[in-house]
């Protein structure tokens, strides 16, 4: 993981080099199309009739069993022999459990979000994570800023305030001023709280389960996945809304096979997601995750534009390009980071005389 700016080279040893790049590449294509798919197919629903948050909330973790499939398919590199003790299944629990109710705060939040807002101006907010997970990172994970990473911070923060003060912001129909405004408050607090999750799943890998496993950022996953599954289950039933379910069903555009479907691929695109959001935590840190989220969250708008023919006025294209350079930023920080440690790594094996150097 990286500490500060610098990477922990012990992760990369674990595997071979064109392991662990691999690992990292197949993760940003899990979180780039879960993420994009997940977001338009939320839409798609709302659009179609759906009118369910606590419905909306629920499919994002409901898929959890899919996890299962890379946790058996995806070897883990043996580990070190350590001498720390692992923690209790207690501690664990407790964990598991906070973790997932956050989550499941988290999902109902941006639910609200995408209810009240178009697909673009939803993901071009969202896009202030990275923002949040930079203070987060730097209070809790001992991240560094520099100067590419302040200003990776304040361009998104500027972006999404454009949004914010643009009178010309699209909402999808039938949606009045208040609730629009409703739909920014939620989707920006949804950022922030996501991004104080990855914070804190990155302190939990480093300080609780210090078991540098693939497999251990999956059954992290898979557990605080079924607590927000119960929870937004309790959320669904509590509410009422589950009455409306088979209404709603029927009353869907597209029919009830795809009402079906919708959901169905909705709750497999953020599992989808989720692979590639832990698993960049583990290789990487929270705030690359984010950072790679960001991008997705950028890409996103042109596809809303082609799908759903969203409006996308100067405001929203400033916002994108925006977006687009915060990310590039931090992306450029990172590649100094690791030829950095790279020079490191080598002046020290040539001072030690080793000869694979």
């Amino acid at each position: 993981m990286i500490v500060g700016n610098t990477l922990d080279q012990s992760l990369i040893n674990s595997y071979k080099r064109w392991q662990w790049w691999s690992l990292v590449a197949l993760s940003i294509i899990f979180l780039i199309f879960g993420q994009c798919v997940a977001v338009l197919l939320g839409r798609f629903y709302y659009d179609q009739g759906g009118k369910s948050k606590w419905l909306a909330t629920l499919v994002q973790t409901a898929a959890f069993p899919v996890l299962y499939l890379p946790f058996f398919l995806i070897p883990s590199p043996q580990e070190a022999s350590t001498s720390s003790v692992p923690p209790s299944i207690k501690i664990l629990s407790v964990i598991y459990f906070l973790l997932g109710v956050l989550v499941a705060a988290d999902n109902m939040m941006y639910s609200t979000g995408l209810l009240y807002l178009s697909a673009s101006t939803y993901s071009l907010i969202c896009a202030s994570q990275l923002a949040f997970n930079a203070v987060f990172s730097y209070f809790i994970n001992g991240q560094k800023f520099t100067a590419l990473i302040i200003n990776s911070a304040v361009v998104l923060s500027l972006s999404s305030a454009l949004l914010a003060i643009n009178e010309e912001s699209e909402a999808p129909s039938g949606v009045s001023q208040r609730k629009y405004i409703i739909g920014f408050v939620c989707t920006l607090g949804a950022s922030a709280l996501y991004s104080l999750l990855l914070s804190l799943m990155q302190l939990s890998f480093q300080k609780v389960l210090k078991r540098e496993t693939f497999s251990v950022v999956l059954e992290m996953q898979i557990y605080t996945a079924l607590v927000a599954t119960c929870v937004s289950t309790v959320g669904l039933f509590a509410s009422g809304e589950w009455r409306s379910l088979h209404d709603e069903m029927e009353g869907f555009g597209k029919g009830r096979v795809a009402y079906v479907m919708t959901l169905v691929w909705t709750a497999v695109a953020w599992q989808v997601c989720s692979v590639g959001v832990v698993g960049l935590i583990f290789m990487v840190s929270s705030l690359f995750s984010n950072v790679i989220s960001t991008l997705s969250l950028a890409v996103t708008p042109i596809a809303s534009l082609i799908v759903f023919h969203d409006s996308m006025n100067g405001v929203k294209i400033i916002a994108m390009l925006m977006a687009f350079w915060g990310f590039a930023s931090y992306i450029y920080q990172n590649y100094l980071d690791e030829t950095k440690n790279r020079r490191t790594q080598a002046a020290t094996a040539k001072f030690s005389g080793d000869p694979s150097c």
